[in-house]
C-alpha cells in the first residue's frame, strides 16, 4: 500500500512550516527517504525538522561524513547516500541499528540505497520549481504509516 500527499512550498517559511508538522507527525523509528536532484532541498527539509526538534548544532550535510547525529527533543540521524560506492560501503554505516533506535533517520539520495531501507518507510521526492518554490510528494510506504498521510492533510490541508 503506498499513499501519497503534495505539499507546494512557495518560500523558506512553507518549507520551515513543512518541517515543524514533520517533526510532530512522524512517528519514532521512522525512516525518511529524501529523493531530488542537487540543490532540490534535502539538507534544507532536515534543517526545518530540526529546528522544530529544538537542536541546537547548526545541521549541514552529510555528503562528506555520510552520517550525522543531532540531539533535540528528538534525536535525527542525517544519512547522505551520495558517495556511497556500492551496498557494502552502505552496510558498514551501521543503519540497521539507527532504524531501530528512538528517532527520526532521513537519508539523502535514499534511491540509490533502497534496497537497503525498511519496508515500512516514508519517502519525500522533493522537485525545485524556481529559486525559492518547491513541491515536495511525500509518500508512504507499508501500512504502518498510512495515517501519515491524513494527517499531513489535516494539518498543512
Amino acid at each position: 500500500m503506498a499513499e501519497q500527499y503534495t505539499f507546494h512550498s512557495a518560500s523558506e517559511a512553507d518549507t520551515e512550516r513543512l518541517g515543524a508538522v514533520l517533526a510532530e507527525a512522524l512517528p519514532q523509528r521512522v525512516v525518511v527517504g529524501l529523493i531530488g536532484t542537487l540543490g532540490a532541498g534535502k539538507t534544507r527539509l532536515v534543517q526545518a525538522v530540526a529546528k522544530a526538534c529544538e537542536v541546537r548544532e547548526d545541521v549541514s550535510s552529510p555528503t562528506f561524513v555520510m552520517i550525522r547525529e543531532y540531539q533535540g527533543r528528538r534525536p535525527i540521524f542525517h544519512f547522505d547516500a551520495y558517495r556511497v560506492r556500492d551496498d557494502d560501503e552502505f552496510q558498514e554505516l551501521g543503519p540497521t541499528e539507527y532504524f531501530e533506535s528512538d528517532g527520526l533517520t532521513f537519508i539523502e539520495w535514499s534511491d540509490r540505497v533502497h534496497r537497503h531501507l525498511p519496508d515500512d518507510r516514508v519517502e519525500i521526492e522533493i522537485i525545485a520549481l524556481s529559486e525559492t518554490a518547491r513541491e515536495f510528494h511525500i509518500r508512504v510506504i507499508g501500512d504502518q504509516l498510512a495515517p501519515l498521510i491524513l494527517r499531513l492533510q489535516e494539518t498543512l490541508g
